[in-house]
């Protein structure tokens, strides 16, 4: 008897979205590789099942602008300069991608043809046609945007079937799980309970929202734990998932 096949990813196309913060490890700021390869390897699991893979990624480990325009920083040219940030932090994951054998392309939003492509849609819709992965950096290329946005934006944009929200945490709980020991996490959520709920921040609600007028699902989960972005694009239901409210059943 033959046996029976494994059951074939959930989505053909994802965009994943990481923090910047995600990139420190141990450090207190920069960037520490071994991270930034165990994302790169992580990627590329789910790369071999033929998914297409966008990548936006925050450069709050670096410089982040909403911060610095607290202190007295002009906003604007602080928000361009986290942009920059965003840029260093494709490149290094891009490096770390190749390294492993998975092709990828940087493009950004902010043209710099030295060092990465410009952002265009129908460009980054061949890569990801072509089997890379696309790193998408300088958010929208506007300062007051965040990533989250940008992410929300570019997932749209190349027809993603979701959003990866990858956090340090396993999901969205009721209150902060590093100071309350006994915070209860959500498995599901509705877009309107996301932007309404008085204790929950998934995201800044322009990129909720947009997700929400598109019906683009949004699936928060831990990138710590090894394996976990190939077992969201497989159908296992780690994290929390924000999304429209299921019909009531008859």
């Amino acid at each position: 008897m033959q046996a029976a096949s494994e059951p074939g990813p959930r989505f053909r196309r994802v965009l994943l979205k990481i923090s910047g913060e995600a990139l420190l490890g141990e450090r207190k700021a920069g960037i520490d590789f071994e991270v930034v390869r165990s994302i790169a390897k992580q990627i590329q699991s789910v790369h071999e099942l033929g998914i297409g893979v966008g990548v936006v990624i925050g450069g709050g480990n670096i410089f982040r602008g909403e911060a610095a325009s607290r202190r007295g920083f002009d906003r604007a040219t602080g928000d361009y300069m986290g942009m920059l940030a965003t840029v260093i932090n494709a490149l290094a994951l891009q490096e770390a991608l190749e390294d492993v054998g998975v092709p990828a392309r940087t493009m950004t939003a902010i043209q710099m043809p030295q060092v990465a492509e410009q952002w265009i849609r129908r460009r980054a819709v061949r890569h990801l046609e072509k089997g890379r992965v696309i790193l998408l950096a300088a958010g929208t290329g506007n300062p007051y945007f965040t990533t989250d946005t940008t992410a929300a934006l570019r997932a749209l944009e190349i027809e993603a079937d979701v959003m990866l929200k990858a956090t340090k945490v396993d999901g969205i709980y009721e209150s902060d799980p590093m100071t309350d020991p006994s915070a209860k996490k959500i498995e599901r959520l509705d877009y309107l309970e996301a932007l309404n709920h008085p204790k929950i921040q998934v995201m800044d609600s322009t990129a909720l929202t947009l997700c929400m007028d598109n019906n683009l699902p949004i699936i928060v989960f831990d990138l710590l734990q090894a394996g976990n972005i190939q077992r969201v694009v497989q159908g296992d239901e780690i994290g929390t998932l924000v999304a429209a409210r299921e019909p009531a059943k008859a």
